[in-house]
C-alpha cells in the first residue's frame, strides 16, 4: 500500500509538471513584419527558441536571404538578434520576468511561411518546498525527466521543420527541372521543323532553277 501511494504521488506530480509546461509552436505566413508575445513567469528560466523558413509564396522563388528575428525583454531591451537566416535555434536566460516579444522581419518581396517554436525550461519544484525532505530528490528527478523529454520533443520539432523545408525545395527544383526539359524539347522540335522547312524551300528553289 505504501509503494502504491508513492507511485500515485509520483504520477500525479509528473502529470502536473507536464500540464504546466509553458510552450508554443506555430506555423505562420509573414509579409513584412510579424511579432509574437510570450510570458515568462520566473527569472532564471531558460527559453529555447527555434524557427525555420519553410517555403516562399511562389515555387519559382528560392533564396538564402532568410529573415530577421529580434527578441526583446519586458523592458524593451534586446535579448537576441538573428539576421538573414533561413533557420536558427538558440536559447537565453531570462533576466527579467514578464512578456517577451519575438519580432520577425521579412525583407523578401515574397510571403514566407515560417515554423516557430518557443519552450520555457523551468523546474517548478524550486518554488514548492515539500514538508518531507525525502520528496525533494524525487521532485528533482521528475523535473529533470520532464525537461529531458521536452528537449527531445523540441529537437524533433526542429528536425521536422527542416525536413519540410528541404522537401518543398526538392519538389520545386524537380518541377523547375521538368519545365526546363519541356521547354528545351519544344525549342528543339521547333528548330527541327524550321530546318526541315528551310531545306524543303532550298530544294524547291534548286529544282525550279534546274528545270529552267
Amino acid at each position: 500500500m505504501e509503494w502504491l501511494s508513492w507511485r500515485t504521488v509520483c504520477l500525479s506530480v509528473l502529470c502536473a509538471v507536464l500540464l504546466l509546461r509553458p510552450a508554443a509552436a506555430i506555423r505562420f505566413v509573414i509579409d513584412r513584419e510579424e511579432c509574437f508575445s510570450h510570458n515568462v513567469e520566473y527569472e532564471g528560466d531558460t527559453v529555447h527558441v527555434s524557427f525555420v523558413v519553410i517555403k516562399a509564396e511562389t515555387p519559382w522563388h528560392y533564396s538564402e536571404e532568410g529573415v530577421d528575428l529580434v527578441v526583446k525583454d519586458p523592458n524593451g531591451a534586446q535579448v537576441h538578434d538573428s539576421r538573414d537566416k533561413t533557420s536558427d535555434k538558440f536559447e537565453f536566460i531570462v533576466q527579467k520576468r514578464g512578456v517577451h516579444r519575438f519580432c520577425f522581419t521579412n525583407k523578401s518581396p515574397y510571403h514566407e511561411t515560417i515554423d516557430f517554436d518557443v519552450h520555457v525550461g523551468h523546474f517548478s519544484y524550486f518554488e514548492q518546498h515539500a514538508k518531507d525532505e525525502h520528496f525533494a530528490p524525487l521532485f528533482e528527478q521528475i523535473a529533470k525527466l520532464d525537461e529531458a523529454l521536452y528537449n527531445i520533443q523540441f529537437e524533433q520539432h526542429w528536425l521536422e521543420a527542416q525536413t519540410d523545408r528541404q522537401a518543398i525545395l526538392n519538389e520545386n527544383m524537380s518541377r523547375r527541372a521538368v519545365h526546363k526539359a519541356l521547354f528545351e524539347s519544344v525549342a528543339l522540335i521547333a528548330a527541327s521543323v524550321i530546318q526541315v522547312y528551310l531545306l524543303r524551300r532550298l530544294f524547291e528553289r534548286k529544282l525550279g532553277s534546274s528545270r529552267v
